[in-house]
């Protein structure tokens, strides 16, 4: 243990105190949360950073979509609008959020897709809209306690599972490993190929010690075939990474194994791309001597693919990869789980 990590230890224990204050008022009904006729199901994480929240809505949204009216619903993180807004074909990224957009994009004909940072506003005004919708999707709604949801989806990765982590800012929880006692099951996300059972059964000993006797599923990230931005030439043997994700490291091992990665231009999280960052990896692209292509994420690809920066996808070869959810087993009880959840709300 470092001494700043030292130093920092005071500020989580003081976090920890408020936040259990919070979520104690909650717990007493001190502080209200409202439940709604429609299913409403809460995907979170106990930790900042990437756990794979996304490719589980989007799970999810495919899971429900085709079957019953199905709205999704988030804060639109680090967008320029306020308020509640239900994307439209002329929305951006600046209007509504990089993954809502890029949600949008995939589900749009499938589902709708709503932003608002305050939920409990934005339910009524969704379900005014759209009085058929049977199922609301709330993403990164772990800490949301003012909604009651009807089945509460918990994420961690298993390179960092939260029974190893601690409270911020001294580790990465946003609040204390007791409140995976409110999920109703838990997914093990980014799991390793190949991981054994007696590997799983441990890590579900460990999670249950927090969680209660809930059920444990282990999923990975499957990518699919880079998708070009524009009508370019077959993708290169040589690529530039380009991403502004919480932990670009699953891509880039995936793309070192089937690529050369000559550079890795590395944004932080939820990065709003300027003319200048374009021009930065349009110079160093150009400055080698073999024929490359430019390959980012699903959610950088959505804020790069504008009219705004036309003339840098024009003039090299810029992908996406693809990026899905997959159990490792058990998908089916999965599936069979939150169907029954919400058919279970929708019957009352």
């Amino acid at each position: 243990m470092n001494v700043l990590k030292l130093l920092l230890y005071p500020f989580s224990a003081l976090y920890n105190a408020v936040m259990r204050v919070r979520n104690h008022l909650y717990d007493i009904g001190h502080k209200p949360s409202f439940s709604f006729e429609t299913s409403v199901i809460a995907v979170g994480n106990l930790n900042v950073g990437g756990s794979g929240k996304t490719p589980m809505v989007e799970y999810l949204a495919e899971l429900l979509g085709s079957r019953m009216p199905t709205v999704t619903l988030s804060r639109g993180y680090k967008r320029e609008t306020t308020g509640y807004r239900m994307a439209s074909g002329d929305d951006t990224a600046r209007t509504i959020g990089d993954e809502p957009l890029q949600m949008f994009r995939k589900f749009g004909n499938l589902i709708h897709v709503a932003v608002g940072e305050d939920r409990v506003y934005a339910i009524p005004h969704i379900l005014q809209e759209f009085p058929e919708t049977r199922v609301l999707l709330l993403d990164d709604a772990m800490q949301q306690r003012s909604i009651r949801p009807d089945l509460t989806i918990l994420l961690t990765t298993f390179q960092r599972p939260f029974y190893q982590d601690f409270l911020m800012p001294f580790g990465r929880l946003r609040e204390s490993r007791s409140g995976a006692h409110r999920a109703d099951v838990i997914v093990i996300t980014k799991c390793q190929s190949g991981i054994t059972g007696a590997v799983q059964e441990e890590m579900t000993r460990r999670v249950q010690a927090y969680a209660g006797n809930k059920p444990v599923f282990f999923s990975a990230v499957e990518y699919g075939e880079p998708k070009a931005l524009r009508d370019n030439p077959p993708l290169a043997g040589k690529v530039v990474l380009v991403t502004g994700i919480a932990n670009a490291e699953p891509m880039r091992g995936f793309c070192s194994q089937r690529f050369e990665v000559v550079h890795h231009f590395r944004f932080a999280d939820h990065h709003r791309y300027t003319a200048a960052d374009l021009e930065e990896i349009d110079r160093f692209c150009g400055q080698q001597g073999d024929e490359l292509s430019i390959l980012t994420t699903e959610k950088d690809a959505v804020k790069l693919d504008c009219p705004e920066f036309s003339r840098f996808l024009d003039r090299k070869r810029w992908f996406s990869l693809p990026i899905r959810h997959v159990f490792l087993q058990d998908g089916a009880k999965f599936d069979a789980l939150v169907l029954n959840a919400v058919n279970r709300t929708t019957d009352q």
